[in-house]
């Protein structure tokens, strides 16, 4: 358990991950900031997202209204500009070279990781919270958790400061993280999501799912549609 008087990080993208290790963030430290980037992503749209879920998480728990603090974002165009993906170019998403999908952005945690902690440095904080995901992931090399550990290793020693890098969906599937909203904040959370957050690698916004809005195509609709039906047949 983390120490209720600290602040934490939350890499927060106005995703469903993301969302959740909000609140999971939420529910744990005094004080809680957070982080998006606009690196040039074709889903963009995820970042106008994040008002609407931080306003509607303050009104549901006021104690979490009361714990959120700044919400940042940085700008790293250069990541698409050194990067030939799915997700920072316009281009069909397929399977690549190596069995990796063109959807990844090579070096795109390590390069927030980094960011976030230099921003943590500057603002005294110790706690990082991110959504990476070993268990329902594309095969990500940067999502996996051998990645996150040595990665706060080399910031620990690199900033000489003792960060913690918190993954709180690692082991989870995408019904097991609907699953821990509903625990963080009943129905009213899963609901914000559903309605609120953005998946969708296309960033469609159009076509109304009953696991949220996207194209319903693209492997990240797929896997949180996947993942809602498994968790809305638990819950039945």
């Amino acid at each position: 358990m983390t120490d209720a008087s600290e602040t934490a990080l939350v890499l927060f993208s106005g995703g469903q991950d993301s969302a959740t290790c909000l609140a999971w963030a939420l529910d744990r430290f005094a004080r809680v900031e957070t982080l998006g980037f606009d690196y040039g992503q074709r889903h963009a749209v995820e970042l106008d997202c994040r008002q609407k879920l931080l306003e509607g998480m303050k009104d549901l728990h006021p104690a979490w209204a009361e714990r959120l603090g700044e919400n940042h974002t940085l700008a790293i165009p250069t990541l698409a500009e050194i990067s030939d993906t799915a997700l920072t170019r316009n281009v069909a998403i397929e399977m690549g070279e190596g069995g990796l999908p063109n959807t990844f952005v090579p070096g795109r945690n390590l390069v927030f990781l980094t960011f976030a902690a230099a921003l943590a440095y500057r603002r005294g904080v110790t706690h990082i919270v991110g959504g990476m995901c070993e268990t329902d992931y594309s095969g990500y090399p940067d999502c996996r958790n051998d990645t996150i550990k040595a990665l706060e290793s080399a910031l620990q020693l690199g900033m000489d400061k003792p960060f913690r890098l918190h993954t709180p969906l690692m082991w989870l599937d995408k019904a097991a993280t609907w699953g821990l909203a509903h625990e963080l904040g009943g129905s009213g959370l899963v609901d914000l999501i559903r309605e609120h957050s953005h998946t969708c690698y296309l960033g469609e916004r159009g076509a109304r799912h009953d696991w949220g809005f996207g194209c319903g195509e693209c492997p990240a609709c797929k896997l949180r549609a996947k993942g809602w039906r498994e968790y809305a047949a638990r819950a039945a």
